[in-house]
């Protein structure tokens, strides 16, 4: 399961090349992000996805990234059984979002957070995992832009039942001072391990992993102390 909560978390977002999924998981990452919106950088087409990644998503998580999807494409994305999860970074409304879930589907919600007003619409949908992302109006997120990672920490604060996953320009360079700071329970990363748009800039993606996972082992360090 995706986001796993008694485990904390890497996703690597928006391969556009099957292979490199394999990889990825070898490399540890516990998820891979498949960007069905054909409008991205990193887009994949489910029929890719669906001929090139069975074998990958029998023994890993797979996420569907999806952006105002059609009836059409949301209804093949689940029945592919492809994906852990579906990751909303649309204008999806809390209505659509808790029809999902009563067909059973793991929703993962993204959010834009420009203040700690945004926060608020947080309590509005029903699924456990929300990711917060940068406020980036008409991007919809992928733009490697952070955000002030003190509402995350808020974030948690105001809705403890949550499990709040962490994006928007995390880099091997600030994702451990990032995970020290705001805890999530995932960490999600496109651009900030790429050397093009879609291709994992590999040693960037291992040494992300391990910067990440030194944070968590610090803030418990911290915590404990």
């Amino acid at each position: 399961m995706f986001p796993d909560p008694k485990r904390r978390s890497v996703k690597i977002c928006g391969i556009t090349q099957p292979q490199q999924a394999g990889v990825l998981f070898a490399l540890g990452a516990d998820a891979v992000g498949i960007n069905l919106w054909p409008k991205s950088k990193r887009h994949m087409p489910l029929e890719v996805a669906v001929g090139g990644l069975q074998d990958v998503a029998g023994k890993n998580a797979l996420v569907a990234v999806l952006v105002n999807p059609d009836a059409a494409l949301l209804d093949a994305a689940v029945s592919s059984q492809l994906f852990q999860a579906l990751q909303l970074h649309g204008d999806e409304t809390p209505a659509e979002v808790e029809r999902l879930m009563k067909r059973g589907v793991n929703v993962i919600k993204a959010l834009q957070v420009r203040d700690e007003a945004s926060l608020a619409q947080i309590g509005e949908f029903a699924c456990d995992s929300i990711l917060l992302d940068a406020y980036n109006p008409g991007t919809y997120g992928g733009g490697g832009h952070a955000f002030p990672w003190e509402l995350a920490v808020r974030a948690r604060e105001m809705f403890p039942q949550k499990q709040i996953l962490l994006s928007g320009g995390l880099t091997p360079d600030n994702v451990k001072q990032a995970v020290e700071q705001t805890q999530p329970v995932a960490v999600d990363v496109a651009s900030g391990v790429e050397s093009l748009p879609g291709s994992k800039d590999l040693l960037q993606v291992a040494r992300f992993i391990a910067e990440a996972r030194d944070g968590w082992v610090k803030a418990a360090g911290d915590s404990a102390s």
